[in-house]
Formats: C-alpha cells, sequence, structure tokens
C-alpha cells in the first residue's frame, strides 16, 4: 500500500543529487582579483595580452594563484585571481602602469573585482553560484540624466542635411538653409518655388511640421519638429543609450547588472560587486558615438592636416587621416551591422541604415565614386577611425565594407558599428555606493534570521509530531537546497526580498507537512489502521495542499509579471520556492515515510505524536 515504484525512487534520488551539485557553489566563496578589458573600442583582448600580465606580475615578484582568459558576453577579458586584497592592489596598479602608461587616454581597464572560488569540475557541468544583488554584494548606483536637447539638436542637424538633399534631388531652388536652435529655415525667393518644397517636404519629411512666413522675395519656410516625432526621438535615445550601456558594463564582468530607464530622461545603472567606483564612472563616460565622414583627399595629398584629422591604427602603425567637416551619416541612423563575404568571398562587414541615413548616403557616394569614405568612432571626445573604404559605386540603405580583414575582424568591426554609438551625452546626477562589508553584514543578517527560522520550526516540529516531524525537518532541508539549486541554476540575483522569500517559503513549506501529519493523526482518530491512515494523509491533503499553493502562485505570478526591481526578486524566489515546497513536501515526505514503514506488514503504531480520541487511548500513537 506504502509503496513507492523504483523509478520514483531513482526520480527522487537524481533530483537530490542535482540539487546538491548545484548547491554547492555557493559555500567556495570569492577571491580578491584583477581584470582587464579592453579601454577603447578599436583595442583587442586577446590570450597574447594573458601572457603579458602574467610576465608583468613576475618581473613585480608578486604571486597569484591564477590567470584566465574569460569572455563575457561578447567582450574579452584577462581575470587575475589573487589571495589577499593587499596583493590585488599593488597588482592593479603594477598592470594599470604597464599596460595603460598614459593615465588620461589608457588602452586597457584595469578593475578590481571578485571572482568565484568553484572548483573547475563544478564549472564544467555550468554549476555556478548564485548572482548577489547590490544590497548584499556592494556595489555602486548612479542615475544618469540624458541630455535630450542635445539628441534633438543632433537630429535637426540630420534633417537640415536630409533637406538639402532632398530639394536638390527634387530639383528645386532655395536661397539658402540655416538651422536655429529649434527649427530649420529655408529661403526661397518665389512662392511657387517654396510651395513645391512645402509640398515635397510634407510628404517626404512627415516628422516636421511646416510654417510659412516673410514676404516679397525673402520667403521663408520654416521646419520644427512635431510633439509626436520629439517624443520618439526622446524615447530612441534612451533606449540606444540604454543599449550601449550594457555593451560597456559587460566589460567590468558585473553579475547580473541593473540598466534601467526611470522617468522620462534617465537611466539607472547598479553595479553590484564594483570595488572600483571610479574605474565604473570612467567606463560610464567612455560611451561611444559613430559618424561616417567623407576622407578629405585633398589634404591627404598635400600632407597637410585639413580642417579635421583622427587617426587610424593599421596594426602597429598609426597614421592621420584628414576629413571633411560634413557628416554623411550617425550612428543614431544606424539599423545594424553583421560580418558576411563579399562577391569575391572576402571577409566583410554589411552595414544598414535609415531611410534617411539611406537618403544621405546615396548622394554622398554617387558624386563621391572612387574617393575614401571613413567611419568614425568617438570616446571622451576623440576621435578614431575604425574603417577606410574605397567608395566602388553607388550605394543606399545598404552597403559593406571591404578591406584586407580576417574574419575575426569583420565581426569585431561589425560589433563596433553595432554598439559603440550613443544617441546623446550622458551625465551623472546621483552616484550611492554600498560597501562590501555592508553587503556582507546584510548577508549574515539574512543568513541568521533564516537558520534561526529553520531551527525554531525543527525544534516544534520534532517534538510535537515526533518521527513524522523529523522527517518534515529532512524535507524543508531538502527544499531549502532545492531552492538555492536552481536559483544558482538560472543564474538569479538573491537580494534582501529574496531572502525575505525564502523565510516565507519556508513557512508555506512546513504548513504543508502539518496538514500531512494532521491529516494523518484525524485518520487514526476514525480508526484507520497505521498504513491505511498514513496513505489516506498524504492522498486526502495532496488536493489542499495544491489548491492553497496554486492560488499563491498566481499572486506570484502576478508580481513577476507586473513587478520590478525589488518586487520582482522577491517574486522569483517565491514561485520557485512554492514548486520546489510541493515537492520536498508530498513527495520527498512520502518517499521517507514509505521506506521506513512501507515494508512493514503489521504495523501497531507509528511516530506521528500524541493522537486524541476522545474517550479512549490512542492506539497507533507513539
Amino acid at each position: 500500500m506504502n509503496r513507492y515504484a523504483l523509478w520514483k525512487y531513482v526520480a527522487i534520488a537524481i533530483a537530490l543529487v542535482l540539487g546538491a551539485i548545484y548547491t554547492l557553489p555557493n559555500f567556495y566563496g570569492e577571491s580578491p582579483a584583477v581584470q582587464v578589458s579592453s579601454g577603447r573600442q578599436t583595442v583587442r583582448v586577446d590570450p597574447a595580452l594573458m601572457s603579458n600580465v602574467e610576465s608583468v606580475l613576475k618581473d613585480a615578484n608578486i604571486a597569484h594563484s591564477g590567470i584566465v582568459f574569460d569572455t563575457i558576453g561578447t567582450n574579452a577579458t584577462v581575470r587575475v585571481r589573487f589571495s589577499d586584497t593587499d596583493t590585488q592592489l599593488k597588482a592593479k596598479d603594477v598592470v594599470q602602469r604597464a599596460l595603460s602608461p598614459d593615465a588620461e587616454d589608457p588602452a586597457y581597464i584595469v578593475a578590481l573585482n571578485l571572482v568565484s572560488n568553484t572548483p573547475s569540475w563544478l564549472v564544467g557541468v555550468r554549476a555556478l553560484p548564485m548572482y548577489l544583488g547590490l544590497d548584499l554584494r556592494g556595489g555602486v548606483h548612479f542615475l544618469l540624466q540624458v541630455d535630450m536637447r542635445t539628441a534633438i539638436d543632433k537630429r535637426l542637424d540630420t534633417l537640415t542635411s536630409d533637406t538639402r538633399t532632398l530639394l536638390r534631388e527634387r530639383n528645386i531652388r532655395h536661397s539658402g538653409i540655416t538651422k536655429t536652435p529649434a527649427s530649420i529655415e529655408i529661403r526661397f525667393r518665389d512662392a511657387d518655388m517654396r510651395a513645391r518644397g512645402q509640398d515635397v517636404l510634407r510628404t517626404q519629411v512627415p516628422e516636421l511640421a511646416l510654417r510659412e512666413s516673410g514676404q516679397g522675395d525673402d520667403l521663408v519656410l520654416i521646419a520644427t519638429l512635431t510633439p509626436v516625432a520629439q517624443r520618439e526621438i526622446q524615447d530612441s535615445a534612451l533606449r540606444q543609450n540604454i543599449s550601449t550601456l550594457h555593451n560597456r558594463v559587460n566589460e567590468l564582468g558585473v553579475a547580473e547588472p541593473v540598466i534601467q530607464q526611470q522617468g522620462s530622461d534617465r537611466i539607472v545603472v547598479q553595479l553590484p560587486g564594483v570595488q572600483d567606483v571610479a574605474r565604473a564612472k570612467t567606463l560610464l563616460g567612455r560611451t561611444a558615438t559613430l559618424e561616417i565622414r567623407l576622407v578629405d583627399q585633398d589634404a591627404m595629398a598635400a600632407g597637410t592636416p585639413g580642417t579635421l584629422t583622427v587617426p587610424q591604427r593599421d596594426g602597429g602603425v598609426i597614421r592621420q587621416i584628414p576629413l571633411k567637416r560634413d557628416i554623411v551619416a550617425s550612428g543614431t541612423q544606424l539599423n545594424g551591422a553583421s560580418a558576411t563575404l563579399d562577391q569575391n568571398q572576402r571577409p566583410a562587414v554589411s552595414v544598414r541604415l535609415d531611410e534617411t541615413g539611406g537618403r544621405s548616403m546615396r548622394a554622398a557616394s554617387r558624386e563621391n565614386i572612387g574617393r575614401l569614405m571613413a567611419i568614425v568612432l568617438y570616446e571622451r571626445g576623440k576621435g578614431e577611425a575604425i574603417s577606410v573604404a574605397t567608395i566602388q559605386g553607388e550605394f543606399g540603405n545598404q552597403f559593406q565594407i571591404t578591406g584586407n580583414f580576417t574574419v575575426q575582424e569583420t565581426a569585431d568591426l561589425a560589433l563596433l558599428i553595432r554598439s559603440g554609438s550613443l544617441a546623446a551625452p550622458m551625465e551623472i546626477i546621483e552616484e550611492r555606493t554600498i560597501g562590501p562589508s555592508l553587503g556582507a553584514e546584510n548577508i549574515d543578517r539574512g543568513f541568521k534570521s533564516t537558520l534561526y527560522g529553520f531551527a525554531a520550526i525543527a525544534i516544534f516540529m520534532i517534538a510535537y509530531y515526533r518521527l513524522f516531524g523529523l522527517i518534515s525537518v529532512a524535507a524543508l532541508t531538502v527544499n531549502l537546497m532545492l531552492l538555492v539549486s536552481l536559483l544558482s541554476l538560472l543564474q538569479a540575483t538573491l537580494t534582501l526580498p529574496g531572502i525575505a522569500a525564502i523565510a516565507l517559503t519556508l513557512g508555506m513549506a512546513i504548513d504543508a507537512n502539518v496538514l500531512i501529519n494532521e491529516r494523518v493523526r484525524e485518520e487514526l482518530r476514525n480508526g484507520r489502521t497505521p498504513q491505511q491512515a498514513i496513505y489516506d494523509g498524504y492522498d486526502k491533503a495532496f488536493a489542499t495542499i495544491l489548491d492553497s499553493n496554486i492560488t499563491t502562485l498566481i499572486a506570484g505570478i502576478a508580481l513577476l509579471t507586473f513587478g520590478s526591481g525589488p518586487v520582482r526578486g522577491f517574486a522569483v524566489v517565491h514561485v520557485l520556492g512554492i514548486l520546489t515546497s510541493i515537492f520536498s513536501a508530498v513527495y520527498v515526505s512520502r518517499a521517507a515515510v514509505n521506506l521506513y514503514y512501507g515494508t512493514r506488514k503489521k504495523l501497531p503504531s507509528i511516530s506521528v505524536g500524541q493522537v486524541w480520541k476522545p474517550g479512549a487511548a490512542a492506539p497507533g500513537s507513539g
């Protein structure tokens, strides 16, 4: 009667073994480390850098406990582990001076970090520790203000160039186009040309609101951005800046950074585990903007710097590229870039622009076939040409960048083009640091509160339900282990609200066992045999347990769907805890009871605490 099929015992045993394996990494802790990543978009981190870092440390007589070349997302890093923080700080200074002698324009970012001590055999099966949130691990919180005025101004610059190109293509003569801080002014000498220009702009550039002004031979068409267009520009700027920040923050190796919009023009950035706040601020300020310009080949031939000059790295050689002042297209008009092959099956980069950028590019390429065009990346106000290629024909929204590239170089170049653009500048208006000591204190308090709660539950259950209480405590231990293993397997972020959800899960899980134990006692009071009481107790309690957990699960899913920040963190642990509670409270405890009592044909009593029967002794109790 009270026996499981063999496959059920095997399935439960597998779940327990896997739970133990994926819980283990959380007990190994972390070691101080130094992380080296690229300081500029055009500087690559490769395995050769790892050997360089190791040589630098060896020359400085600094011992380390491990060095690895790692990739985080699409960014490569070199990480060196040390035994203590004093050695970590000393190593950081040595490596920084060796790799980036120019502190104002570093080629590499050397950051303090923490790395897990998880053994390689656990890492090999993807058993990794849980991420800890800002409140538990310490770190830094930034609030960034996006300069929307600049975003709108950049859009007006682009529209000014587009308007000039569009009117020239339609053969509409004008006497000058001027951009003011809030509008574009187009001057005409006759009303017919102004009317034609107004019709073309109204159909081709719907984001502009048009208004006539002037009289006589000084007729003006004033174009301003519509309110809808301004909102779209602001929303697009925020989305693009958030995407770019994600790419840049990856270089710090931050586990589960929080980068999200706050209000209409602000971005919140939380970086758990970051020890070097100054480097984090530098990283946020390092986001780049992208521009496509024509090369001033007349200045290049004459050997003069021209009006604007930027460097280009070609292997170990740096050459200066003179550029023309006008911007053909900017990063805000970029729709994507990917590595591909040209018609000769050589590595190339395919670039896609939006409709506006395509029109501008079509006009520039048609008029400059055979001449050079450069893609320029600006970081911290300094531009660098990441590609200089010859225009081989007219092209528009989509074109290819070709050259003597390797496959890896085209992949890297495509990544630079996609992630390098920042739609609008930002400034840090709020900075808050949570030290590692405060995070450790939060962990200690959360751990103690969970431990004390668990101990109080265990004492009560064993004292009140005897052996069944002990089995309930064992099931509760399994529940906690499975919950931690799931959070680790999913690489979820644990925060203080998450610890509160764990404590709540323990209470809900033991409540299920209380229902089962009381139901077993009730069956004994009704005169059932011990074996029958066990069977009916679990069977009849299951429906109640399932109903109560499903209703709670619905509330948890609602929090997970509509919540954000701490609420979402609480909901993740809460939902997972409900699932592990049902499994451990019902199936794991039932398996233990079956193993102990199920093989006995004649069972005089069971240890489930005192069973009170009115007017009689309590047979079947122990």
